[in-house]
């Protein structure tokens, strides 16, 4: 059963791990898939050689040199992945009752409340939205060419 988290905030925890886990373990399969992939394919660059021939220890040059050009894919597919995690927290929070956007949705689309249903879906668009915002933003973290755009006229 839900817990609210202003009585008890470690039951409030307890009865959210099954819902999380319901929700990433789908995800994650597939983002740790393509991590993997595109790191192989960076850990074969000459840039990742010449890291190595430098002394420098696997575990640096995995993370410090490797990790970042291979996120990118991994960034994208996270990004476009929030619209099915919505969809699927709309199906998690009627199946658990745990109160929140996609029960609010569901119960406004029962109760033929138009205002609520269009209310709410602007909601989850906006923060779609939002969210791939930070995705474009994140691709200027951690590759500082993308930062430097020239116009020409």
């Amino acid at each position: 059963g839900y817990t609210p988290m202003s009585e008890s905030l470690w039951e409030n925890f307890e009865s959210m791990i099954l819902p999380a886990l319901t929700l990433g373990l789908i995800e994650w399969t597939v983002l740790m898939r393509v991590l993997r992939s595109d790191l192989l394919g960076t850990l074969k660059e000459d840039f990742i050689l010449l890291a190595r021939a430098k002394g420098l220890p696997p575990w640096r040059v995995l993370l410090q040199h490797a990790l970042r050009p291979s996120s990118f894919t991994l960034i994208t597919v996270l990004g476009l992945n929030i619209g099915g995690l919505i969809g699927g927290a709309v199906i998690v929070e009627q199946i658990f009752a745990l109160p929140g956007v996609g029960r609010l949705l569901l119960g406004g689309i029962f109760n033929r409340d138009l205002i609520l249903v269009q209310g709410t879906v602007s909601f989850i668009a906006a923060g779609f939205v939002i969210i791939n915002f930070l995705v474009d933003m994140l691709y200027a973290v951690l590759d500082p060419r993308v930062r430097h755009v020239r116009f020409r006229s």
